[in-house]
């Protein structure tokens, strides 16, 4: 498992994923009443917030693309 997640890439994903995972019990917006919803957004946070931290996406791996510079 190669890295394929760059700096810039990486920050983002972690802010937008720390974002959905808080974002259905901190606010009261009348989408987030459906519970695949409420727990949807939650899922696809974390997601955004692991391939973060371990700085590889797999979709990125089954097109080719890779955003981090070097190796």
């Amino acid at each position: 498992m190669i890295a394929n997640v760059g700096n810039l890439d990486r920050l983002a994903r972690l802010v937008l994923g720390v974002a959905l995972i808080l974002a259905p019990f901190l606010l009261d917006l009348a989408i987030f009443a459906n519970p695949l919803v409420k727990w949807g957004v939650p899922i696809v946070g974390l997601v955004f917030a692991g391939t973060a931290l371990i700085r590889f996406c797999p979709l990125y791996a089954i097109f080719g693309i890779r955003t981090r510079s070097g190796d």
